[in-house]
């Protein structure tokens, strides 16, 4: 009702404004005697009847067009354009093909807005690096999804000095907003996995509408440092721990140039020792670049899933012989679940290094057990993987280890015992490896041992699903002693 009373309220106005000369007239013939005044009262009345009559026509179409307007602009812009109403042309001529034209040119307009922003927006999303946009006062407006991986989903809203803390970089964050050129900043972030950051501050021409004055990007340089860094570590360990094995080489072939030329025992006993040296710097050089790879992808965590307790059964395979040299049994108790967030090859050589372990510094007649168990709720294993997970435990019966070892096993070339390590084949490098390959997992390993019963390797993976950019809790460790496990199955899970 209110819709239908509006014309005619807008319309008596009008009616009364056009009908005002022809009633001023007809009072003015009155007045001066010409015409009697119920003759001009009538003839008022008539010019203002048919003013209205031919006021309410026009008067009805331009309502329908606002309300023609009024539904093209809530429409579906992909729709077709509907016709507009009848008797335009009787206004204007032309007009309705003016109308088309118009709303036709701008839904066209709009779809192309519409499909650039799509565009920009994909665009944004696929990028690798991350980028934030900020308001005039530091506030971060919104972040791509690179910048939510990094930083958190609940970026949006925050200042940028409760993102990133680094001094250069806000400090050259509020020389941009205050109109001075882009900038490269590069620093680091602290965390569990430190990260190499070059970042580019550059303001915008003109605030966009929703605020963004500038454009932080940052590109992550982690990969190059740390492949920089390997470099430099390869060459000082390799350097450090060829040494040995190279002076041995060089004074037995000095030995057998010289001295020893024709002495055929010696040469047979010299080329024994010789060929067992350069297999240990083979396994060296092999195990630094196993570990020089895992250091470079650490920071990323895993995508795909393994089946656990097929590993294990693989690697026990694989090590059997091993054992049976030292008249050793690889004892498997599964629980049943099985797939776990992870590489499958690099599970491979975590279980491959810690169950050889096992058996190389286990007593000769004893058995490797090897055990896997769901993580109950609230467990200590739990709290420190932070999600559902489940535990696999290595245990043999060794001599064991002493308890302020524990805290340096996974230290790249750390020996308890050198001699009887190097004995054995060993490189220094096998826990290393392990340590590196769980951080990647988000993994977490317990080491514990009692001297004269030996030792167990625990290790917590999180299930299928459950893997994420963050570490768990802890840092890999030994377990408190209340924690060491006993010789029953149940103790080991």
């Amino acid at each position: 009702m209110a819709d239908a009373a509006a014309p005619v309220k807008r319309m008596a106005p009008a009616t009364v404004l056009f009908a005002l000369p022809g009633v001023v007239m007809l009072v003015a013939l009155g007045w001066l005697g010409f015409a009697p005044w119920a003759y001009v009262a009538a003839g008022s009345g008539i010019v203002i009847f048919a003013t209205a009559i031919l006021l309410a026509r026009h008067f009805r179409h331009v309502t329908v067009l606002r309300q023609y307007f009024e539904q093209l602009r809530s429409s579906d812009l992909s729709a077709p354009i509907a016709a507009p109403p009848e008797g335009g042309d009787q206004l204007f001529p032309g007009l309705n093909e003016a109308i088309r034209d118009t709303l036709r040119d701008r839904q066209l307009r709009r779809q192309e807005l519409v499909r650039t922003i799509s565009n920009h927006e994909a665009v944004l999303t696929a990028l690798p690096d991350s980028l934030l946009l900020i308001d005039t006062h530091g506030r971060i407006l919104r972040g791509n999804p690179a910048a939510e991986r990094l930083f958190g989903k609940d970026i949006a809203g925050r200042d940028l000095i409760s993102v990133l803390r680094n001094p250069e970089l806000l400090e050259a964050t509020e020389e941009v907003l205050a109109g001075a050129t882009d900038k490269v900043v590069e620093f680091t972030v602290p965390g569990q996995f430190e990260r190499h950051l070059s970042c580019r501050i550059a303001k915008l021409a003109t605030a966009a509408f929703d605020g963004t004055a500038a454009v932080i990007a940052l590109h992550d340089l982690t990969a190059v440092r740390r492949a920089e860094q390997m470099r430099a570590d390869f060459v000082a360990n390799a350097s450090h721990e060829l040494r040995t094995p190279l002076a041995s080489l060089l004074g037995f072939i000095e030995t057998l140039i010289g001295p020893a030329k024709d002495d055929h025992e010696a040469r047979v006993r010299f080329l024994a020792v010789m060929h067992e040296q350069a297999k240990r710097m083979s396994r060296l050089i092999e195990d630094l670049l196993s570990l020089s790879r895992i250091e470079l992808h650490e920071y990323t965590p895993p995508s795909s899933t393994a089946d656990i307790e097929l590993i294990l059964e693989s690697v026990a395979n694989s090590l059997e012989p091993q054992a049976r040299e030292k008249e050793m049994t690889l004892d498997l108790d599964f629980c049943g679940v099985a797939q776990v967030a992870g590489e499958a090859d690099e599970l491979t050589q975590v279980f491959q290094n810690l169950i050889e372990n096992a058996i190389k510094y286990g007593r000769s007649g004893t058995k490797v057990r090897l055990l896997t168990r769901v993580i109950e709720s609230g467990s200590g294993g739990a709290r420190r993987l932070g999600k559902p997970g489940i535990s696999v435990a290595v245990i043999d019966e060794g001599d064991g280890i002493a308890r302020e070892h524990l805290p340096r096993l996974t230290e790249r070339f750390y020996r308890v015992d050198t001699a009887r390590s190097r004995e054995l084949g060993g490189t220094g490098l096998g826990l290393a490896i392990v340590k590196h390959i769980l951080n990647r997992h988000r993994a977490v390993l317990d080491i514990d041992s009692t001297i004269g019963q030996g030792s167990c390797f625990k290790v917590f993976l999180p299930l299928a699903g459950q893997v994420s950019a963050d570490m768990p809790s802890s840092e890999i460790g030994p377990q408190k002693p209340s924690e060491l496990p006993s010789n029953s199955d149940d103790a080991a899970a």
